[in-house]
């Protein structure tokens, strides 16, 4: 177990790179009103978790799915007490805000006609959330073989979100709260939500941390402060609901 020293006193958050416009605002509020610190690490939920895995000092883990907080919840990695669900999130089609294109998602839909001959853009399908969210919806759906071999995979969602507003990529699949992030691409449409696994963000302390501020951080993000930022991002509020 390594010492903590002084410098550990900043708490350190891993947090999934969809989150990010929210949680720098919580953040922010938080160290305001205790004059403690914080740091925040964005990423995919899966590269965070392999880095927690192989020991990256962080305090608290915020994944964009369950998956990921239960490995590292099997591997004792995470305080098991402390896990929580807080939010939830839809999946949408993007493109870029000068695009003519148009989709109404539904089964079967004509996606390879709509993507023509530009690339798909998408979290890694494999291990990114949001990719993986976005690839059980096209199979649901019965269109990810059309398009398949025409994914441009990134390391998070907010990379893919990226190539479509820049224009690299005339299609993309993100959360809606990051179609509202971001001013250069538009939504098409939303994907059903029972084409995919339900979308969710849980929290949890990671095991051996011993900073007494990151309970406190770990509280304040379950307050009706965070609550209202949250949702102000177009999260679904899923953690506790105070009573008046």
């Amino acid at each position: 177990m390594p010492a903590i020293s002084m410098a550990q006193e900043k708490v350190v958050v891993f947090a999934a790179a969809s989150l990010k416009n929210a949680v720098d605002e919580i953040v922010e509020e938080w160290e305001a009103r205790t004059g403690k610190t914080a740091a925040v690490s964005y990423a995919g939920s899966s590269t965070l978790a392999k880095q927690i895995e192989q020991g990256a000092p962080a305090d608290i883990f915020i994944s964009a799915d369950l998956d990921w907080m239960g490995y590292l919840s099997a591997k004792g990695l995470t305080v098991k007490e402390s896990e929580r669900v807080l939010l939830g999130n839809r999946l949408v089609l993007v493109a870029p805000v000068g695009s003519t294109a148009e989709a109404k998602i539904a089964p079967g839909f004509d996606l390879a006609g709509v993507l023509g001959d530009g690339r798909l853009a998408m979290a890694n399908v494999d291990a990114v959330p949001a990719g993986k969210y976005g690839k059980a919806s096209l199979e649901t759906l019965g269109v990810w073989g059309s398009v398949s071999g025409r994914v441009a995979q990134a390391d998070n969602v907010r990379a893919a979100l990226a190539l479509v507003a820049a224009g690299e990529a005339p299609l993309g699949i993100v959360y809606e709260t990051d179609a509202a992030a971001e001013a250069d691409v538009r939504i098409l449409d939303r994907f059903p939500e029972d084409s995919h696994p339900p979308i969710r963000y849980p929290v949890a302390r990671v095991a051996g941390m011993e900073n007494p501020a990151a309970a406190d951080l770990m509280e304040f993000l379950s307050s009706p402060a965070a609550h209202a930022s949250f949702e102000e991002q177009g999260f679904t509020w899923l953690g506790p609901v105070e009573s008046n």
